[in-house]
């Protein structure tokens, strides 16, 4: 089949905000690359913790920046892996045939079969050791671990007496599987909080410790860390706080506007930083993670794939709140 010749796409479009079925596949007109853009052929596609928030618009926040009634984008995703099928006349990174990874931002999109892409944005070539679904795993959780993590200056971190304490809150997710990874990779000694049932499953991903959030409350064993990289929005937040080094720093990947406050007031006022809010993609991360990827130093999880025609069926699982780092959608 000669894709060039197809002027329609199957799409999946949010017609409101709401419950999973509010996704239905429409057929939307296959877009056409500007000069400097890239047209993907996309194949897979996560359905990340960030979709199902923005399709529920939860929390309420989300209708003031992305639509009040209904997403303005009305075809949602922000994470794909594909084939560059065509490109504008003015791109020189990439050609035709590239196989290719990245995130759509603020344009989303990415719940479609195809999708045009600035030749700048975050994108990349796609590591050579894994299928598009793989992927297409790991730029949500892999760029917003690498972001925080780098706040609270892990980069800076060496072996040995330097060895900085990590505590990483729903290590079985999608930032908390890439969060182990990368902290370990960066030599901390890396304490992950998790679920009964997925404690060996983080032990394998390589955290040296491992707590049972139903067993035992981190916040009570007087241990202190010097990261706590809070990816699910479910512990206290004055438990962190107390858990945390004199210099410590609290990450937020989920936090609401209320925690958001009680961290610039922690900020201010005490020698503990909190940070939280919008995290940077860049594509040299995702250059970053293809080089960590192809060495092994890095895999993808998925826990479970769906066909397109399913997504609504993707969502609710997600919903549930209980994945086990990726949930992909095949296209």
């Amino acid at each position: 089949m000669n894709h060039n010749k197809i002027k329609k796409m199957k799409s999946v479009i949010c017609t409101k905000y709401g419950t999973p079925d509010v996704l239905q596949i429409k057929e939307l007109e296959k877009p056409v690359p500007k000069d400097n853009e890239v047209l993907i052929r996309i194949y897979a596609t996560p359905v990340t913790s960030g979709d199902a928030r923005i399709r529920r618009a939860d929390p309420f926040i989300i209708r003031l920046i992305f639509g009040f009634k209904k997403p303005r984008q009305p075809v949602l995703g922000v994470v794909l892996s594909g084939e560059i099928e065509s490109i504008g006349k003015k791109v020189t990174q990439f050609k035709e045939g590239d196989k290719v990874f990245g995130t759509t931002g603020m344009s989303f999109g990415a719940y479609a079969q195809y999708k045009c892409i600035p030749e700048d944005g975050v994108l990349a070539l796609k590591p050579e050791n894994m299928t598009y679904e793989e992927a297409a795993a790991i730029p949500f959780g892999a760029t917003a671990a690498l972001d925080f993590l780098k706040k609270g200056n892990i980069h800076s971190y060496t072996n040995g007496s330097d060895r900085k304490k990590v505590l990483i809150y729903g290590a079985s997710g999608d930032l908390g599987t890439i969060g182990v990874q990368l902290a370990k990779y960066y030599g901390a000694e890396v304490t992950a909080v998790c679920s009964t049932s997925n404690i060996e499953f983080v032990k394998s991903l390589g955290a040296d410790k491992v707590i049972d959030y139903i067993k035992e409350d981190f916040a009570q064993n007087g241990i202190k860390y010097d990261i706590i990289f809070e990816t699910v929005g479910k512990s206290d937040y004055s438990g962190c706080i107390k858990s945390l080094t004199n210099n410590g720093t609290l990450m937020l990947a989920n936090g609401g506007l209320s925690l958001m406050l009680k961290g610039i007031w922690t900020s201010v006022f005490t020698n503990k930083k909190v940070i939280a809010g919008v995290i940077k993609e860049r594509a040299e991360d995702l250059i970053f993670f293809k080089e960590l990827i192809e060495s092994g130093k890095l895999k993808a999880v998925i826990d479970r794939q769906y066909p397109l025609e399913q997504i609504s069926e993707a969502h609710a699982y997600v919903d549930k709140g209980h994945k086990k780092g990726s949930v992909v959608v095949t296209i």
